[in-house]
């Protein structure tokens, strides 16, 4: 997909809370249906922050909008993305809104990134045609990060280096490589494999009440209205 197209859009900053999360919980809940509160609930408490996805410099818009679908559908809630020399873009017909539900991290640099990442305890795993371990090893560690790169190039040499292994899919065919939001799926997969929710009750709340403002429509004139109407 060209990154001109006009489905490609950058990817929005996450937009912070109007109130509190207990606040915004008790204004909206009265607006959901019984089933909607029950996807929020489910989601909510299948989400783990003990696996994140890194995406290096990858230009795509229809691979980086796969990726984040894959990230929400096995429950990882945040995307880290090293910038290149280009933003990242997504394709917004393959996304359909998948990033709403995620944290996007962005950083300026591979060392920035990974110093990030293990100083909250990751372990940072390349993707790679020559690794030592497979997908299937992964979800063993309690903190992983994986690293997917450039569809021409791969992953950077200074990540590389960087990071505390290589992995790698493998294939029984003549086809040497996977495209890279495939590799992304099929290793979230096997990373969040018996892998359950791992949230904290604030980061819970936090998070079901964002779900609750992207499933209500005038959700910010609401959480007003309705801290009007019980303000001290």
């Amino acid at each position: 997909m060209r990154r001109d197209d006009p489905e490609a859009s950058e990817l929005a900053n996450k937009a912070a809370l109007p109130a509190a999360a207990a606040r915004v919980i008790a204004a909206l809940t009265p607006l959901l249906s019984d089933q909607r509160l029950r996807r929020i609930e489910a989601s909510v408490e299948r989400r783990t922050r003990s696996v994140v996805v890194v995406l290096e410099a990858v230009q795509d818009p229809r691979n980086v909008a796969a990726v984040l679908r894959s990230a929400d559908a096995f429950g990882v809630q945040e995307v880290h993305l090293i910038e290149g020399t280009q933003p990242f873009l997504a394709s917004r017909r393959i996304t359909q809104g998948a990033e709403r539900w995620l944290d996007v991290v962005r950083h300026q640099s591979a060392e920035g990134c990974v110093g990030s990442l293990r100083r909250r305890g990751f372990r940072v795993y390349v993707a790679t045609m020559d690794g030592q371990v497979g997908p299937g090893n992964l979800y063993s560690a309690d903190k992983i990060a994986v690293v997917f790169g450039n569809e021409q190039t791969g992953v950077g040499a200074q990540i590389a280096a960087l990071s505390d292994g290589r992995y790698t899919i493998p294939m029984q065919g003549f086809v040497q490589s996977l495209n890279v939001s495939v590799a992304a799926a099929i290793t979230l997969y096997a990373a969040t494999r018996d892998r359950g929710g791992d949230l904290s009750e604030d980061d819970r709340a936090d998070l079901r009440a964002r779900f609750m403002m992207l499933s209500v429509e005038r959700a910010e004139q609401v959480v007003a209205e309705h801290l009007q109407r019980h303000s001290p």
